[in-house]
């Protein structure tokens, strides 16, 4: 007789939840597929190889005056002093730190580099997808990410879920949120 009673007020709640949950409507993207289908990729593809080949050639040229030195230093420091041998090696720890640091730096310029061409794309794509959901009345559009969980990419304006937890909490939210508001840590 439990089961019985457990099984109808589940059933129940799911009557219910389907029944306020008619006005959502939901759907899912590729926003990856979208952008790599925009005429615009081309070029940027195009953009980004030749500057990773203008990057890879300058930090190639860098790595062979290293590796210069460093035979240079091995040829020679037979015959080197003890404080000549160690000052040479110092120099040569400060090169190999500046080839790195160049490395790294290279790496954050093609990010970036990358961004910067990406960014009118991406925000093309995404005033599509705002524009196309509220045309079709959806209510929340998901990004589809491959192993990741979906990212949402566009609600109503409406659905004001986190004014509703708030108000169950008896808190309230600012009109105006600080920019830089954090959760204590």
């Amino acid at each position: 007789m439990k089961v019985r009673i457990i099984l109808s007020a589940i059933a129940m709640f799911g009557l219910c939840f389907v029944a306020q949950a008619q006005d959502v409507k939901i759907g899912y993207t590729n926003v990856e597929v979208l952008m790599s289908l925009m005429p615009e990729m081309q070029q940027i593809d195009a953009d980004m190889k030749d500057y990773g080949t203008q990057l890879q050639t300058s930090t190639q040229t860098k790595q062979q005056n290293l590796q210069r030195e460093f035979q240079s230093y091995q040829q020679a420091a037979q015959t080197m002093t003890e404080e000549a041998r160690m000052a040479k090696q110092q120099e040569l720890r400060k090169l190999e730190e500046e080839f790195q640091k160049y490395q790294q730096d290279a790496q954050v310029s093609y990010q970036r580099k990358l961004g910067e061409l990406l960014e009118p794309v991406q925000t093309k794509v995404f005033n599509a997808i705002n524009s196309v959901a509220a045309e079709h009345n959806y209510t929340h559009i998901f990004s589809e990410t491959a192993g990741q969980s979906p990212v949402l990419l566009y609600t109503k304006e409406a659905d004001k879920f986190t004014e509703l937890v708030a108000a169950k909490l008896g808190i309230e939210i600012p009109e105006q949120m600080p920019e830089n508001a954090e959760l204590p840590q």
